[in-house]
């Protein structure tokens, strides 16, 4: 069987790799990235985990290009003032990643 939300993508780095460490022992990394569209821009949550996280947070910066093997999963935030508003993000916990040069990338 076919696990349906599991992803691979080219994606785009938005911002400064933000590492934290849990209990001084786990180290998890999380920033956004942009999936290539040609029609609408996607934005994503990226997260990593233990050491991918690590090299993640001191190998990739802002701008760059990454491609990413990883879980898919949509988190639901509902606001606390309106019961009818919520927010659904998506965000992807990733196992692997590769780099991927710039220079591959066609300019429009």
């Amino acid at each position: 069987m076919v696990d349906t939300n599991y992803i691979t993508s080219v994606v785009k780095i938005l911002e400064t790799p933000n590492k934290k460490s849990l209990n001084n022992s786990i180290t998890v990394t999380r920033f956004r990235a942009q999936l290539p569209q040609i029609r609408d821009t996607r934005i994503v949550n990226l997260t990593f985990w233990g050491n991918l996280a690590k090299t993640v947070g001191n190998y990739y910066q802002a701008n760059d290009y990454i491609m990413i093997e990883g879980y898919l999963s949509l988190n639901n935030k509902k606001f606390l003032n309106t019961a009818k508003l919520s927010s659904k993000k998506v965000e992807i916990t990733v196992l692997k990643v590769y780099p991927f040069s710039n220079r591959l990338i066609s300019k429009k």
